[in-house]
């Protein structure tokens, strides 16, 4: 009996000494399916608890868990566009130099909506009249005329959820508006949008051409100005376009 018990021992010892497998390690299952395009160097996740005015808390969906990166720097340069809260969506532009640190946080969650702005029409064929005359022919037009035909428009666009996006405003030609004196000014088609390296690509449908053919679609980028809750402003090539938030009454 004590030599089964002393031979217990002994296997018991021996196989508690013997060579250990190594921990499996866990794996980071990614939480969302986007992938970067080609060169965009932007993290993109989830805002979690514990972000403040000096401190942004991400949950990247590479997987993994919350990483905590100072943007401190990034708030007194301006460059935090749309106040995170927890669970928005963000993109996140990091120090090459410093990982540690954010550099640009653009809130998507806020981004995406339906913007708006006022455009006004004007007189066909002024663009050599000097101004003074085209005041002169402004005070001509009876007041009751002059309301209807400088009537304001709404134009903008509306960036969905999947980096579709949708202009409005403007309207097709026809032979009443190539009567009118005045006229309104062309609106781009955006069909897609994404972020890319902190700024905002808008892409055209594709171009009709003026043999009939379509022609590539048109990309337009744009640096972000001003992101806040009713605000937006953004810097084309060749201007700033500020808009508010439309929201729609169901």
């Amino acid at each position: 009996m004590k030599k089964i018990l002393s031979f217990l021992i002994l296997l018991v010892f021996i196989t508690g000494c013997g060579p250990k497998q190594p921990p499996k390690e866990e794996s980071v299952e990614p939480i969302n399916t986007y992938q970067n395009q080609p060169g965009d160097s932007t993290l993109y996740g989830l805002a979690c608890d514990g972000c403040s005015d000096s401190i942004l808390v991400l949950l990247p969906f590479t997987g993994g868990d919350p990483d905590t990166f100072d943007i401190i720097t990034a708030h007194h340069e301006r460059h935090i566009y749309g106040h995170p809260s927890i669970g928005d969506e963000l993109a996140v532009i990091l120090n090459p130099e410093d990982k540690q640190e954010a550099l640009i946080v653009v809130n998507i969650e806020r981004l995406r909506g339906k913007w708006c702005y006022q455009v006004m029409p004007h007189f066909r064929n002024t663009d050599n009249m000097p101004e003074r005359i085209q005041k002169r022919m402004l005070q001509r037009i009876p007041d009751s005329v002059k309301q209807r035909l400088m009537a304001p428009r709404e134009y903008g666009f509306q960036l969905k959820r999947g980096y579709t996006a949708q202009s409005f405003g403007g309207t097709r030609q026809t032979t009443t508006d190539n009567m009118s004196p005045v006229e309104y000014p062309e609106v781009k088609r955006y069909k897609e949008w994404r972020l890319f390296n902190g700024r905002l690509l808008l892409i055209t449908d594709s171009v009709r051409l003026a043999n009939g053919k379509k022609g590539l679609p048109e990309q337009d980028t744009i640096d972000i100005i001003q992101l806040r809750r009713d605000t937006l402003v953004l810097r084309f090539s060749d201007h700033e376009q500020g808009y508010y938030r439309k929201i729609e009454n169901n």
